[in-house]
């Protein structure tokens, strides 16, 4: 019988965060996955778990997965933990969860302290909807991609950052999403833990003349279906609603599709535009 996947979350700064499942799982597991074996060590010892440990990162997460589902398939139980928080968002972890469905393998989620969620609830910003992006791609095509699909996003959008990154970052989203509302959250449960809101233009006066230090996740306000409408409406501004009409049927539209199209993304009825059109005729 094939054994289990547990999905520890860790501490993400302060040790009492530690549950007691938690802990008692990753002293019954026949071994720990870790990210980074240095580090945990001190988490373990603290809560006097002996569990022996492996190594588990993002440059082995291939091979290593493999391994780990023999481990698996043979009947021992992995207690999978990154360095700090919920393992699986945006870490290795999520290679082997797949490889484990794929082998047929229980998986078993341990909940505790995960950054985005407890900066989301804290930030003042919409909670309803959110959308993860974590760190941004390091990759240039590819951040300037996510940076571009996050134009008109709706949703609250949760990202982190490092304090050597914070401002090269805040002043990328500002040129792409404008000066939005945002909350700076940093050292999440630490003694040093704060929740600024501010915006993107008054942050960046912020840390001008000051190092930003700690680990930071920044929790934006999506941007309102107003203003997407108001940025549709402005980019037609230049030329009249009967060119923009006509530019429409040109692409194959008819008429009154081309109407349609044109009275959403000015924002106005679609009986305006239609009268307008009749009256160019």
């Amino acid at each position: 019988m094939a054994g289990i996947l547990y999905l520890v979350a860790t501490p993400i700064g302060n040790l009492e965060d530690m549950t007691y499942r938690a802990v008692r799982i990753l002293k019954e597991a026949d071994i720990i996955a870790a990210e980074d074996t240095r580090n945990s060590i001190k988490l373990l010892n603290h809560f006097e778990i002996s569990t022996p440990m492996t190594s588990y990162h993002e440059f082995n997460k291939y091979d290593k997965a493999d391994y780990l589902i023999g481990r698996l398939s043979d009947g021992q139980n992995i207690a999978l933990i990154t360095d700090a928080g919920t393992p699986g968002i945006s870490d290795p972890g999520e290679v082997l969860v797949e490889k484990c469905f794929n082998a047929g393998i229980t998986v078993v989620p341990v909940p505790g302290a995960c950054a985005a969620v407890n900066a989301l609830i804290a930030s003042g910003q919409l909670t309803r909807r959110f959308a993860f992006e974590a760190f941004l791609p390091a990759d240039k095509k590819e951040r300037k991609a996510v940076l571009e699909s996050l134009k008109d996003e709706t949703r609250t959008i949760i990202v982190y950052e490092a304090p050597h990154r914070l401002v090269k970052t805040l002043k990328e989203l500002m040129e792409n999403l404008g000066d939005r509302s945002l909350t700076l959250c940093k050292e999440l449960t630490k003694k040093h833990e704060s929740f600024i809101k501010t915006t993107f233009a008054e942050a960046l006066l912020m840390y001008e003349n000051e190092e930003p230090r700690g680990e930071f996740v920044l929790v934006i306000r999506g941007k309102s279906a107003e203003e997407i409408l108001q940025d549709k409406a402005a980019a037609w501004e230049n030329i009249s609603v009967t060119e923009q009409v006509s530019r429409y049927e040109a692409e194959g539209m008819t008429r009154k599709e081309a109407i349609k199209k044109t009275a959403e993304e000015r924002g106005v009825p679609k009986r305006e535009v239609y009268a307008e059109v009749v009256g160019n005729l």
